[in-house]
């Protein structure tokens, strides 16, 4: 039998309970994705690493989880009228994948500094494109007028408790997959995946560690839990794309609460990272993919003495939807 969950169902957005019916709403539609090992990477890093690899998730991240649950957990009526959203990349992609499946519109504004890799994903599964400004106000404004005038139903890319447990279901499997890990590493941004994944993984093991990983240009989570109260950053730089985000209102007890610590590394060690999975996994990983990878093999990760007793670590690669131009043109510098 499962220890309860650390905190009581009403004090986050998400609990086990809702994670729970959220595996069985998607299991239909979503892959129940594999988790891969390397003798090579466990000697590089001194742990046993397990790679939940939601770069083979429908639409190429783990985003899919948290679109379909939220989609299908919406009454025909609500349905019928379609969803919109704001991404600058794979939660777009997602919650259009997930509304074609469902046969309703889905209504996806995006900046205009997006990949071209993650826009065509939205295209190719029947998402109606909205460009914005790059920044959120303009997002936020384009979405807002977009609701004004469909009547669509907004699904926010993480501060949204069906995103959160949809993204839980991935503890739900690598624990399955993988009993023995004392560890997981997890990308950050949003707080969306994190959250999901913490919740679900502390109601399963208390004891588990959780980890966030992010880049030093985005660090606003490492601020954040310094801060103890969410922090935005007056500009993010940063090669993942997909951690520019901040944290919102219902992400963010989580991420306080049940995060141990916040790990950071530079855009050169997420670089490397990748090179490492394209090279000795044989997989594509995108730069936010990547990050858990160059958190492990962080020196300040690897001589912390409170991480000693880490030895068997999770990592959860979030996707792999790489824009090629961007990620030689970095190589190559």
């Amino acid at each position: 039998m499962e220890p309860n969950c650390p905190t009581s169902s009403n004090d986050y957005a998400a609990d086990i309970s809702s994670i729970r019916q959220a595996q069985v709403r998607i299991e239909p539609f979503a892959h129940r994705t594999p988790v891969i090992t390397s003798e090579t990477l466990d000697s590089i890093a001194g742990r046993k690493l397990y790679f939940k690899c939601e770069c083979f998730q429908k639409g190429g991240a783990f985003k899919f989880r948290g679109a379909c649950n939220a989609i299908y957990s919406l009454d025909d009526d609500h349905a019928a009228k379609g969803v919109v959203t704001h991404s600058s990349g794979n939660h777009a992609a997602a919650l259009a994948l997930a509304a074609k499946l469902r046969g309703i519109p889905a209504y996806i504004v995006i900046p205009k500094n997006a990949p071209k890799c993650k826009v065509e994903n939205v295209k190719r599964y029947g998402g109606q494109v909205i460009w914005s400004e790059p920044s959120m106000q303009s997002r936020e404004d384009t979405a807002n007028k977009v609701l004004q005038d469909t009547g669509a139903v907004l699904i926010h890319p993480y501060n949204d408790g069906r995103i959160i447990s949809g993204q839980g279901t991935i503890s739900l499997e690598l624990l399955e997959q993988a009993s023995e890990i004392d560890t997981l590493i997890v990308p950050i941004s949003g707080g969306g995946l994190i959250s999901g994944v913490a919740l679900a993984a502390k109601a399963i093991n208390p004891s588990i560690h959780i980890f966030a990983a992010e880049p030093m240009g985005a660090a606003d989570a490492f601020q954040s839990k310094i801060n103890g109260r969410i922090t935005k950053l007056s500009e993010v730089n940063t090669i993942a794309d997909g951690l520019r985000a901040f944290l919102g209102d219902l992400t963010w007890p989580i991420v306080r609460d049940l995060v141990d610590d916040v790990i950071v590394v530079d855009d050169e060690e997420i670089i490397q990272a990748m090179r490492l999975c394209y090279e000795i996994l044989k997989i594509a990983v995108e730069p936010s993919g990547a990050i858990g990878l160059a958190a492990v093999l962080s020196s300040s990760f690897k001589t912390n003495p409170a991480y000693s007793k880490c030895n068997n670590i999770g990592i959860v690669i979030s996707g792999g939807n790489v824009d090629l131009g961007v990620l030689w043109n970095s190589v190559n510098k």
